[in-house]
């Protein structure tokens, strides 16, 4: 079994609390979108980026300085989002690391795909990105059917708890031969299943410490998943899709 999750755009530099075990496994096409990125201009990367003059500015910055092979975090205490904040591998146990570093798969435009103890530095390229390179015209191109194949030799079985924008990658290229679950985290609302964004985050971070704290070999495990006041709804679920369902107006929760 592996999980994939999504990255974040807020990173983070932490060279002392934990150590880095290994480089990305696609480092060197990592390097290609790295030459391609420091040549462009500040406009261009700008509008690539989609951010404020002060993110690109800190952006800029980090490719003129940038070292894939030095000074780096691991990815799972390098990346800042809501996700990350609810996941809280800051306080995980050694059994519990060892447990995501078996099982989770960070997919990520700049690196393709992660190991949590891959070592990193902060970068900003998303998936959908609109960057030719080579013969492709953006980085859904660029990196083809790599991550998926590259995670179709590792498991036959994926629980997604990624975004749509990301997931695609993988579920685009899907075989036969592997169960691919996507859980959903939502509301009933008119009959449907409503998704908010900001929740939806948080609850897939609160999955996977769920996973990693009771050690989940089997899917059938995942139904037992109770963070933020979520429950598994049989009646909303199938073969390929669990629904966790939210009533309007619970508390927040832990964290």
């Amino acid at each position: 079994m592996k999980i994939i999750i999504s990255p974040a755009k807020k990173m983070n530099v932490d060279t002392d609390s934990l150590d880095w075990l290994a480089l990305p496994e696609f480092l060197s096409r990592t390097e290609q979108l790295l030459e391609k990125l420091k040549n462009m201009s500040y406009a261009d990367l700008k509008r690539l980026w989609k951010c404020s003059d002060q993110i690109a500015e800190q952006n800029l910055q980090r490719l003129q300085s940038m070292d894939l092979r030095r000074h780096l975090t691991p990815a799972i205490l390098s990346y800042e989002g809501i996700q990350y904040q609810h996941m809280a591998p800051g306080v995980f146990t050694t059994w519990e690391f060892d447990y995501i570093q078996e099982h989770l798969r960070i997919l990520s435009g700049f690196y393709g795909l992660l190991r949590p103890f891959d070592g990193v530095t902060p970068y900003r390229l998303e998936m959908q990105a609109k960057l030719p390179v080579g013969q492709a015209k953006d980085v859904y191109g660029f990196w083809g059917d790599a991550i998926a194949q590259k995670l179709f030799a590792e498991t036959d079985c994926i629980v997604n708890l990624a975004s749509k924008e990301y997931s695609v990658c993988v579920s685009r290229y899907l075989p036969e031969s592997v169960r691919f679950l996507t859980c959903m985290f939502g509301e009933e609302k008119d009959g449907k299943v409503v998704e908010k964004a900001t929740m939806c985050k948080m609850a897939r971070g609160e999955m996977v410490r769920f996973m990693a704290e009771k050690g989940v070999q089997r899917l059938e495990e995942l139904r037992a998943f109770d963070g933020l006041q979520f429950r598994f709804s049989p009646w909303h679920s199938d073969e390929n899709t669990y629904v966790f369902l939210r009533q309007p107006g619970a508390a927040r929760g832990r964290r």
